[in-house]
């Protein structure tokens, strides 16, 4: 018998080594898609180290699932079809599908004020500004995170009281967690709900996700892929103000190529869900080429790859100026629609052309940069666009 460490060692290198699985569900995948997923993601998984990583790939309504390496270096468990990754700000797109669908069911207003859910918020500033714009990362400058000192709801609030914009509402973009994960809260209030017990009793059910969590059960820990940072430290995502409504969503790769679908309408949803999922695809401004939807942010199709890693650097993350489209721009499938997300021990990327009927999920249990990401995605989606019989 091998000593213990040895044979972590050992499944950890042989999972790492084994040819891309895929989930039961889908059926074998054809020899092009497999190669061309292996040589974007396995050159990228050894140069940063990464120990898993869940690649999900529709091709007009069928689901392919690719997995490697393993979930946790400590146990050499292998990554597959029911690991559950962070998403980090991809949890953003669940939080104004929330919002869209509890618009379309009359308990609010994209339009309204925060002020009408929130009496406390009146005569303040962030009282005047719109769930639109909470939605849009245009309300006026928030930080990227919610200040440190702020620990509990009541701090929150005299915090949101007391905030004073930079800019007008609707004039620069201003990525931050504060706005969305206020949305998230105020579309609760409006459900009269707890955001967590809506999201997991009601909306990932409504769109057929069976493993998709804000708090995972004890049942389900063991498919809790751990995370580690750059630099290799183990870490999970810890809990605090508004984490849930901003970065709190932990699903699988199955799980979340599912709601891609959906959001290609590839997926037999209830009527007025379907109309909320494609209202978080209207436009609201142009920041460059980027158009900014609610959350999603989506580039005129066919794009190219500079354009794609611009929208998604660094600099996005600075103030940025756009103007408003006016009337908003409805939802189109000549596009290209995408979504980065990260916590400090995992990184994510979606992206989908609904003309194309293409979307590809890449979930990954380390940080790394979002270029890389990027560039997978586009090398893999180029590269079947160009062999007609992989995207028959």
């Amino acid at each position: 018998m091998l000593p213990k460490a040895t044979r972590v060692l050992v499944s950890i290198l042989l999972a790492a080594c084994a040819p891309a699985t895929i989930g039961h569900a889908a059926g074998k995948p054809a020899a092009t898609v497999r190669a061309v997923v292996d040589a974007a993601i396995r050159p990228i998984m050894e140069k940063y180290n990464i120990p898993g990583m869940a690649v999900a790939i529709t091709i007009k309504g069928k689901p392919y699932l690719f997995d490697y390496g393993v979930s946790s270096r400590e146990t050499g468990k292998p990554v597959n079809a029911q690991t559950l990754f962070e998403i980090g700000s991809i949890s953003k797109t669940f939080v104004v599908t929330l919002a869209a669908y509890a618009q379309a069911g009359g308990q609010l207003s994209l339009s309204d004020k925060t002020s009408k859910y929130l009496p406390s918020m009146r005569d303040t500033a962030f009282g005047n500004v719109s769930l639109m714009h909470l939605g849009t990362h245009t309300p006026g400058g928030f930080p990227i995170q919610v200040p440190a000192e702020v620990k509990n709801d009541g701090q929150l609030m005299t915090y949101l009281q007391n905030w004073k914009p930079a800019y007008a509402a609707g004039t620069y973009r201003t990525y931050a967690n504060p706005s969305i994960g206020m949305l998230g809260y105020i579309t609760a209030k409006a459900m009269n709900r707890d955001f967590a017990a809506l999201m997991e009793g009601q909306l990932f059910p409504a769109l057929g996700l069976k493993s998709t969590y804000i708090d995972v059960p004890g049942t389900k820990m063991a498919d809790y892929a751990q995370g580690y940072t750059a630099k290799d430290v183990p870490v999970r995502v810890s809990k605090a103000v508004l984490s849930a409504e901003a970065y709190g969503v932990k699903t699988t790769s199955t799980d979340l190529i599912r709601f891609i679908e959906a959001n290609m309408k590839l997926a037999k949803l209830e009527g007025k869900l379907q109309r909320a999922i494609a209202d978080t695809h209207t436009g609201y401004f142009k920041a460059g080429a980027m158009t900014q939807d609610l959350i999603w942010e989506q580039y005129a199709y066919p794009v190219d790859l500079n354009t794609l890693l611009r929208g998604n650097s660094p600099d996005m993350l600075k103030p940025t100026p756009v103007s408003a489209l006016t009337p908003p721009q409805p939802a189109r499938d000549d596009v290209l629609i995408n979504k980065t997300g990260s916590t400090n021990g995992f990184g994510g990327y979606v992206a989908f052309v609904p003309k194309k009927q293409f979307g590809i999920v890449i979930l990954a249990n380390k940080y790394y940069p979002n270029a890389e990401r990027i560039r997978m995605a586009y090398q893999i989606l180029t590269r079947l666009d160009a062999n007609d019989g992989a995207s028959e």
